[in-house]
């Protein structure tokens, strides 16, 4: 408790001297903030981890009741990845943001944003009140919304920025509803009443409202439309906390919920999974053809949700049939991807920073021979890459791994839907893998790979140490989920116990450490064959000859090779954009040439594409508009009517009393 409350002293007692103190020190401030709050929101998280459990209640008013802190397994997980992605995007930003010490007012907001942002997260996981839970949530949309614009002189940031917060204010709408619906149905605003009102009403509706809310944020289709407008314009240390743990809150309401939970776990665990699948696999095409690499990073997380709920509705069926090694393999592997992807994700956003800081542009169309110049940049997004990629030897593949095993334990289920949906699962996780490494051979051969498609002014170099090492410490974790998944494992259990004990189940959790030691064979050993190439390659590199002269190689009739003889980002996926055209947008600006038309004038050609629900929601949008404006004459102007309107309805209140309608 007084670990709790001295975060957030410091919290705000940092945005004071953040405010006061002058723009070069403002980041150090912030970051020394958000360490202290990290170790000390840490220290119990590991504790819980280990075994113990934090409990406290806070006395309100009597209308709002006690509210409840609670940090069981389940939240101490999530603590923890948030403090160590914001501890790392504080660190990066630092860096990052020192191209704006000018705008002393705009990084006071920012700073001080980032330091409400990170408390708010971890209030989010721990606060059991939903009143409270409300108000800490839209400080989390509030904070992180501010920070998304803070080059708010573009109208494009702007309007992202707005687009984010009328979607999460959307979202509060419909946990608003939830919330009320358990209190008018139980009497209580605590989060144990759930189970309650599970039991006495038809729960589905109400799981829907909560699935809903929570995954707006989440991003999951159709209801991430915020997602690939909000990231690229965000800086990008803030891109990376975002992706990395804002929209695993959005999962961690969800699992919560799932927690309450008492019958009819199958039916909604087949739901979840196949809107999952779906979101998995629209994210990744959609990540595949888009060449602003910020935006295809922002797709990317939406197809690691999809594999994260991939998990979620296996556990939900494992719960349904009572195979407890699905409902770890489920459960287990979304929350173990939850770290993996907060891990891989902040990592290519930095390095997509540090990219667009030297090169200040984020289409990749524009660039190319980076490696040269930036080759420990290259290597880090590389490494990213092959993590998002879910190959050995990084984390990434531990949880796919892990999830396929569900997947193939799940076929031998003797109900023949629930085969086929196993079977369907398997074949779209693989289509997911490799269109994702299809995508990031595009774009890190696109961006660092051959030579500059473009002049740039500036000639770009290696970025600051303070930016680059906490891309080493994501590598080093990363290295020792791949290595070592045992270890990861056993707090993931923790939290599997955690989550299932919360609706009074009792499982028994099964032994793990069988597969644990298969990934880990794998991983060593592909660690083991990269150091030995690594080493060859060394060795070869110390006893090579010193050459004299240097002459030019045979080019096969190609000796004086140009940037425009290479290929694009865009026509190196362009056959899979053909192929999945249901689910690619593409819209080109080009006059087409007429029959009649002799002498052909010069042309320009331009494609771009675009999110198909995004568009079907600006469609409704304009639509709804367009009807309202129907009911203008009602707001005319003129005090009479209006007069006359309140008459009106005092009116049918009366009617409606006395004939005992209300």
């Amino acid at each position: 408790m007084y670990l709790l409350l001295l975060s957030i002293v410091i919290t705000f007692f940092g945005v004071i001297v953040i405010c006061l103190t002058p723009s070069v020190i403002k980041s150090y401030v912030n970051l020394s903030s958000v360490c202290l709050v990290a170790i000390l929101t840490s220290i119990p998280a590991i504790n819980v981890i280990l075994g113990s459990e934090l409990n406290l209640i806070f006395q309100c008013s009597a209308f709002f009741g006690p509210i409840a802190i609670q940090m069981d397994a389940l939240s101490a997980w999530f603590v923890l990845i948030i403090n160590f992605t914001c501890f790392n995007g504080a660190m990066y930003g630092i860096g990052y943001m020192k191209t704006y010490q000018d705008q002393k007012n705009n990084l006071s907001l920012h700073w001080s944003m980032f330091g409400i942002f990170h408390l708010s997260m971890i209030l989010v996981c721990v606060i059991q009140h939903s009143v409270a839970f409300l108000i800490v949530w839209e400080i989390m949309s509030i904070s992180s919304m501010l920070l998304v614009i803070f080059d708010h002189s573009h109208g494009k940031n702007l309007k992202a920025g707005l687009n984010y917060m009328v979607q999460m204010h959307i979202g509060i709408v419909f946990l608003s509803i939830a919330f009320i619906w358990v209190a008018v149905s139980t009497g209580s605003f605590n989060f144990s009443a759930i189970a309650i009102c599970f039991k006495l009403s038809n729960h589905s509706w109400l799981f829907l409202l909560f699935f809903i809310g929570f995954g707006i944020k989440a991003g999951f289709i159709p209801l991430h439309t915020w997602l690939p407008e909000a990231h690229p314009v965000a800086p990008s240390h803030i891109s990376g906390v975002m992706s990395g743990v804002i929209v695993k809150l959005g999962v961690f309401g969800i699992l919560r919920i799932i927690g309450y939970l008492n019958r009819d776990f199958i039916i909604i665990g087949e739901c979840i999974l196949l809107i999952s699948i779906f979101t998995g696999l629209y994210g990744i095409l959609n990540a595949s053809m888009h060449r602003d690499f910020k935006k295809m990073l922002a797709y990317c997380t939406i197809e690691n949700i999809g594999i994260i709920g991939m998990g979620i509705g296996l556990g939900l069926i494992g719960i349904g049939t009572g195979n407890t090694l699905l409902v770890f393999a489920g459960f287990g592997a979304a929350l173990l991807h939850v770290l993996n992807h907060s891990l891989f994700k902040s990592l290519l956003f930095f390095t997509a920073g540090s990219v667009y800081q030297q090169t200040h542009t984020k289409n990749m169309e524009k660039l190319g021979g980076l490696f040269k110049l930036m080759p420990q940049t290259a290597m880090l997004f590389l490494f990213g890459a092959i993590a998002i990629g879910g190959l050995p030897p990084f984390n990434g593949f531990v949880s796919e791994f892990l999830l396929y095993n569900g997947f193939l334990e799940g076929i031998k289920e003797p109900n023949f839907y629930i085969i086929a949906l196993m079977v369907f699962s398997v074949a779209t996780l693989a289509m997911i893998g490799g269109v994702s490494l299809l995508t990031f051979t595009k774009s890190f051969g696109t961006i660092f790979l051959g030579q500059s498609r473009s002049v740039i002014k500036h000639k770009p170099q290696e970025v600051s140490f303070l930016m680059r090492f906490p891309q080493y410490l994501i590598i080093l974790v990363m290295l020792s989920v791949a290595v070592l998944p045992g270890f990861y494992l056993s707090g993931v259990n923790k939290a599997v116990t955690s989550l299932l004990i919360t609706n009074s189940a009792s499982y028994n959790i099964p032994s793990v450490f069988a597969i644990s030691g298969i990934m880990a064979n794998i991983g060593l050993y592909t660690l083991l064959f990269c150091g030995i190439i690594a080493a060859i390659l060394a060795f070869r590199y110390a006893c090579r000859k010193k050459i004299n002269t240097i002459q030019p190689t045979w080019g096969c009739a190609y000796t004086n090779a140009n940037a425009r003889m290479q290929y694009t980002g865009k026509g190196f996926v362009r056959p899979l954009g053909k192929l999945m055209g249901i689910a690619i947008a593409e819209r080109k600006n080009y006059k087409e040439i007429k029959t009649n038309e002799i002498f052909p004038t010069q042309r320009s050609y331009f494609s771009y594409y675009i999110d198909i629900f995004g568009i079907y929601l600006y469609f409704m949008r304009n639509r709804l508009l367009q009807f309202m404006n129907y009911f203008q004459f009602i707001q005319n102007g003129n005090m009479q009517f209006y007069i006359m309107y309140g008459i009106f309805f005092i009116l049918i209140v009366f009617l409606a009393t006395l004939f005992n309608f209300i």
